[in-house]
């Protein structure tokens, strides 16, 4: 699986990788999860982007966000999505391993939040998150806290 791998913060994207990013995060949450929400929260300009690339497609993408603006007490990972078009092929896995790595690097050492759709709830387990909060409603969709030590 040869990926070319993108982290840069929001003013260093491109046009051309702002735009796969915002469509691929349009084409899941928004149209395939039929979900009507505003994507565009003033966040990712305070955000780094991880972009993972197969050949000039981009195949998967998520939000690696410093302390205190998603959750007061530590970093984050958001806005994470693989392609349709590359589902269990493992690159989600990789989108994970790589996100980690980068948040760790960018952000130092520490616990990791995320908020995750109840469906995936094993696959974050596999990356050492445990459920730390209840369900919530998330723009229709069933919701946890989840947090890595």
């Amino acid at each position: 699986m040869s990926l070319t791998k993108i982290c840069k913060a929001f003013d260093e994207l491109t046009p051309h990788e702002m735009y796969d990013m915002l469509r691929l995060r349009s084409e899941v949450f928004v149209v395939e999860q039929n979900c009507v929400f505003l994507d565009l929260d003033n966040k990712d300009q305070k955000c780094l982007h991880l972009l993972l690339y197969k050949g000039d497609e981009l195949v998967a993408t998520a939000r690696l966000v410093p302390h205190g603006l998603s959750y007061p007490d530590t970093i984050s990972i958001g806005r994470i999505v693989t392609s349709p078009a590359v589902r269990g092929t493992g690159f989600g896995k990789v989108l994970m391993e790589i996100a980690l790595e980068e948040c760790y690097n960018a952000y130092g050492n520490g616990p990791i939040k995320i908020g995750a759709q109840v469906y995936a709830k094993k696959f974050y387990e596999a990356f050492g998150f445990i459920q730390s909060g209840e369900v919530y409603d998330e723009d229709g969709i069933d919701h946890i806290e989840m947090t890595k030590a």
